[in-house]
């Protein structure tokens, strides 16, 4: 067999074991009242170095190997794309005027009081455990890591829930849009700081071009996107046909490169894109038959694998390591919750409401990660605070749909 088959086979491998955790993953946790992904995420990490790794290093090293690497970022990335794309046009956005003030006060303390406890924490553990990288990317990194929301799995948790139409949920999906934006220019600046060229001017066209982005989107692309998708869904009978999916890919794909290139990563895109057309009923139904099932069999799986197989529990072996994390936890918790849990409390919802909003954001498993390895990737967050920090995104994110089950309202 040539190095080029002997490639194939081991992606081939890794893909059939990826899924099937996956899955088992999944039907575990569902028993215990966790959504899908809770599943997906902690299937990740039993077949990386925190547990497989420890007792089957060998079968680790056969089944994925470092050369493969390169291949499931890149999938795993993709699947983030097209996730995005499904979840802003799964979402109701008529309620957006009636909630709209309070969503960007709800995202603003949801972002702020997160950040300072974060930057209070990372200052303090930085000498601890960190004291060999560069001091001021760890800070910020933590920070943003502790402040973010991952909306990809905060509305799988709401569609699975059946609230994503709900006055509630649109509130809480702008909010954590807002707060996804703006941590993702945090995270664009903070990428040019570490690395020696940060500009406030670049920063500020990032803004600007994100708004712009926004602005052409609601305004340029769907004027076009509407009719051409009303056409395709004629010749079909309501359905996409390969060509008609073929056209929502590339327009998904232009989107994720648009604002890739203007710095704010490439899954912005594809939500505002969804977004824009989301009351289109007919669109959006054929659009979700056509990615759903492959996005969320393969794709994402992929990623949750990819991060669980850098993620190393044992590498937290004092007492002192464990009650860091524990402080990590508790701060990126009561930040969020109960930022984001008193700014919707101003802003008129009953407190029970209130405490429905805060836990919904204090959710962060995906985008989370994405954070954690951009920092590690930057060579500002060391292993053992790696490790620390998807613990608080499994925990603050395992803990949503159990706690959420019990305060909503008529339930």
């Amino acid at each position: 067999m040539n190095e080029w088959e002997n490639f194939v086979l081991h992606v081939l491998i890794q893909l059939v074991v990826i899924i099937a955790a996956a899955r088992v993953g999944a039907w575990i946790l569902g028993k215990l009242g966790q959504p899908q992904v809770v599943g997906e995420i902690v299937a990740g990490l039993v077949l990386g170095p925190s547990l497989l790794g420890r007792f089957a290093p060998h079968a680790v090293e056969f089944i994925f190997p470092p050369d493969a690497t390169v291949v499931f970022r890149v999938l795993s990335e993709l699947g983030l794309v097209l996730l995005m794309f499904l979840i802003g046009l799964e979402f109701d956005f008529s309620h957006l005027r009636q909630v709209g003030r309070t969503a960007v006060g709800v995202a603003g303390a949801g972002l702020a009081l997160p950040f300072a406890l974060g930057i209070a924490l990372a200052l303090w553990i930085h000498p601890l455990v960190a004291a060999d990288v560069n001091r001021t990317g760890f800070i910020l990194i933590v920070a943003v890591a502790l402040s973010i929301t991952a909306i990809p799995i905060l509305g799988r948790i709401m569609i699975e829930l059946n609230i994503h139409r709900t006055r509630l949920g649109t509130l809480t999906i702008t909010a954590a849009t807002i707060d996804d934006a703006l941590g993702w220019i945090l995270l664009a600046g903070i990428s040019t700081l570490i690395h020696g060229d940060f500009e406030f001017s670049a920063v500020v066209r990032m803004v600007v071009l994100t708004v712009a982005f926004v602005a052409g989107c609601w305004f340029v692309a769907r004027p076009l996107l509407i009719p051409c998708a009303d056409y395709l869904l004629r010749r079909e009978n309501g359905d996409l046909s390969l060509a008609g999916l073929s056209a929502v890919l590339i327009a998904v794909f232009v989107a994720a490169a648009t604002t890739n290139a203007i710095g704010i990563f490439s899954i912005f895109g594809p939500f505002v894109l969804g977004a824009v057309v989301s009351d289109q009923h007919e669109f959006r139904d054929a659009a979700s038959r056509r990615l759903r099932e492959i996005v969320y069999a393969m794709f994402l799986p992929i990623f949750f694998t990819y991060t669980g197989l850098r993620t190393n529990v044992g590498l937290l072996e004092s007492w002192q390591h464990w009650l860091i994390c524990g402080l990590v936890v508790a701060a990126a918790m009561v930040g969020k919750m109960g930022g984001c849990g008193l700014a919707a409390r101003a802003g008129g919802l009953s407190w029970r409401e209130s405490g429905c909003i805060a836990l919904m954001m204090n959710t962060r498993a995906l985008m989370g990660l994405i954070a954690i390895n951009v920092g590690r990737d930057l060579g500002v967050i060391p292993e053992s605070v790696f490790c620390m920090l998807v613990i608080m995104a499994l925990a603050t994110t395992f803990l949503t749909t159990p706690l959420l089950r019990r305060l909503l309202p008529g339930d």
